[in-house]
């Protein structure tokens, strides 16, 4: 499955370089946030990554919640802990929990289902910043520092009504930011669609770090830097899914 070229597996542990999740954060989701960047001072793996290995490796269920509990530095071998039919955590060797998997319902290990619903979330995510982010922050008069934007993920949650939707894609209905101090907390919630009819519901909760007041023209900045990073991501061959 596709994930697989974005790990590797040593000694029965999955690990993931800075490389991989860099490259993973470029190429399937367009995600030029800098806390993906190999050389980055707080370097940690997308979350979209552990979110396609974990389903790669246990199957869609139709009713899946992912808890975000640390960021996930370069190359820490992990193992996926399973407690019963409802529970995966994924942690390092001296027990620390990065993901917290809870699930339930009827599943599916097919390949072409799970990569498809895989692809279609990635590409979701990898349109937050700016499609999303950037006029939520303006309505509400705030925004993350220019200098370090920080976005990370606090959970997502899917429920499929069918596990055979041949061609999902999801559509944003609703998208809220609740400011408290330097920190921001969103939720965006969308309606997961195929051929024109609902299939399932996906809401994801963002944590957005340092907030100050909004300002247009250090956005605009901001807007820039990425959009130039995705100029040089073309210039090197990286295919842009989520444009």
């Amino acid at each position: 499955m596709f994930p697989d070229r974005f790990h590797s597996i040593q000694d029965g542990r999955v690990h993931i370089s800075a490389s991989q999740a860099s490259q993973f954060a470029k190429e399937v989701a367009g995600d030029f946030n800098p806390i993906h960047d190999p050389d980055a001072r707080r370097f940690c793996v997308p979350g979209d990554l552990l979110f396609a290995v974990v389903v790669s490796r246990f199957g869609l269920s139709r009713h899946m919640t992912f808890q975000f509990r640390a960021l996930l530095g370069d190359g820490i071998p992990l193992e996926f802990r399973e407690s019963g039919d409802e529970t995966i955590e994924v942690c390092d060797q001296n027990g620390k929990v990065y993901l917290e998997v809870t699930r339930s319902g009827e599943a599916t290990r097919d390949e072409q289902v799970v990569e498809k619903l895989i692809r279609c979330y990635v590409a979701a995510s990898g349109k937050n910043f700016p499609h999303t982010l950037k006029p939520l922050m303006e309505s509400k008069d705030v925004m993350f520092n220019p200098d370090r934007p920080m976005v990370m993920y606090e959970s997502m949650s899917l429920t499929l009504d069918r596990l055979d939707a041949a061609s999902p894609e999801m559509e944003l209905h609703n998208a809220d930011l609740e400011a408290n101090g330097k920190r921001g907390n969103v939720t965006l919630e969308y309606r997961l669609i195929s051929d024109g009819k609902p299939v399932g519901e996906v809401s994801k909760r963002l944590l957005l770090g340092g907030l100050r007041p909004y300002c247009p023209d250090a956005m605009a900045g901001v807007i820039e830097e990425f959009y130039r990073l995705k100029a040089r991501g073309s210039q090197y061959g990286v295919d842009i899914a989520a444009s």
